[in-house]
């Protein structure tokens, strides 16, 4: 239901998070995967036109799986866990598709104590199946053996 137009200069600004850290961390000899791209990626437009190679995966959109038998330096997966009605299964399948030092970059709307969540615009999204915390992204960094976890806001960090 998002509208995702590679050239709204503010959705753009919006993914700049992951954009701005895939750019700092890789160049063009890297190769990527947008886990979730949805109909537009405006994370892909953006990396491609500063030379970095990244195909999309999307269950409904660009639905080849054969790009989920390959291995990836970076994966970027942007407002597209909390979509995730299986997260152990998922994030099971992102650790197998990263090379050893590989980086997952994925953005969400993350809970805090100080939310009240009966206001809470996120969870209001029918889509929105699972809300994560800082415990729980911490948990998933022990849990599928992950080196370390950055949370930077939206932006979580996970190095393979």
């Amino acid at each position: 239901m998002h509208n995702n137009d590679v050239n709204d200069v503010g959705y753009q600004q919006f993914v700049s998070p992951i954009t701005s850290a895939v750019l700092n961390d890789y160049s063009s000899e890297h190769k990527g995967l947008d886990f979730g791209a949805g109909t537009g990626s405006v994370i892909s437009k953006i990396l491609t036109d500063d030379q970095l190679h990244i195909k999309a995966y999307d269950p409904f959109f660009h639905n080849d799986t054969s790009l989920l038998d390959k291995t990836y330096d970076f994966i970027v997966s942007c407002e597209v866990i909390e979509h995730f009605y299986t997260p152990d299964k998922e994030f099971q399948l992102l650790k197998s598709l990263l090379k050893p030092n590989g980086r997952l970059y994925c953005m969400t709307d993350i809970y805090h104590e100080d939310i009240n969540f009966h206001d809470w615009y996120y969870k209001n999204d029918a889509t929105h199946v699972f809300f994560y915390h800082k415990q729980s992204l911490n948990y998933i960094k022990e849990k599928f053996g992950f080196r370390d976890v950055a949370i930077d806001g939206r932006l979580i960090t996970y190095l393979n």
